[in-house]
């Protein structure tokens, strides 16, 4: 009986030993090393390619004087000279120095006769156009410095030259005949610079003797006290407005007496009463 349990504890300590020895082989290995090399793409897969840079912006120079304020006229020659193209390919070779332009208002062509710049051929008109322009683009913070540099050259290029004057911020742009002054910044960003100027640039190489400007309309009479209306109808003036506002509270202190006097009529009758 003996010798039947001991087969029997030898036989379940081996079946124990075969069944615990591999899990402890296993959980004494080493791990098996990771690779941290990318896994290669499948056969025939193409490399994806980097994104397109965005394409450089060119700021539209008719659609910037036609929106961006009183500059008609001046659209309006440029356009018939063919200047607009000249400068617009200067604002978008990105190789060249930039562009600024002094573009004249509307009323300051007004201020012009019209025989002025009727009686120049197309070639003078463009020249003309050309002086309102530097081949290089200047911020306002550039003329302070630029103003001790004159004359500066134009885009017009020869002795079509221009003055300018920097004090505390304000701008002069001296002509051979006029002394414009730079009312404001239209856009200032590179390579493209348009300021706004109270006249037009007019270069003595061009005009021999000041150009005579035309007459300022005088101003409209203002109104005598005659002819200011009345604010009354046959001598009748308006009812006021404060005997209006009266009444309301007038009649509400009425309602207020009648009703303080009936509280005290009931008051003296409960008092007789008791």
């Amino acid at each position: 009986m003996m010798d039947i349990n001991k087969i029997i504890l030898f036989s379940t300590i081996n079946v124990l030993l075969f069944l615990t020895i591999p899990s402890l082989l296993s959980a004494q290995s080493p791990p098996a090393p990771v690779s941290l090399s990318p896994s290669p793409s499948p056969l025939g897969s193409p490399t994806p390619s980097p994104a397109p840079s965005p394409a450089l912006h060119h700021v539209n120079l008719s659609d910037l004087f036609t929106h961006a304020g009183p500059y008609h006229t001046f659209l309006a020659y440029l356009i018939q000279t063919n200047v607009i193209e000249i400068f617009q390919s200067q604002a978008n070779d990105t190789k060249s120095g930039g562009l600024t332009v002094f573009a004249p208002s509307d009323s300051a062509f007004s201020a012009l006769k019209k025989s002025t710049l009727s009686n120049l051929t197309n070639d003078q008109l463009k020249t003309l156009l050309l002086y309102h322009a530097f081949p290089h683009y200047y911020s306002l913070s550039d003329f302070k410095n630029l103003s001790t540099q004159n004359p500066v050259t134009t885009y017009a290029g020869g002795s079509y030259t221009l003055n300018l004057t920097y004090d505390m911020g304000v701008i002069h742009v001296i002509s051979g005949w006029f002394n414009a002054k730079e009312i404001s910044s239209v856009y200032a960003t590179a390579p493209v610079a348009i300021y706004e100027i109270d006249m037009v640039l007019i270069p003595k190489e061009m005009f021999s003797v000041e150009p005579v400007l035309a007459p300022v309309p005088s101003p409209p009479p203002e109104a005598t006290p005659a002819d200011a209306p009345s604010s009354s109808v046959n001598g009748t003036s308006p009812p006021s407005s404060k005997s209006d506002s009266t009444t309301p509270n007038s009649s509400n202190g009425i309602r207020v007496g009648i009703l303080e006097c009936l509280v005290l009529v009931l008051a003296g009758s409960l008092y007789n009463v008791l």
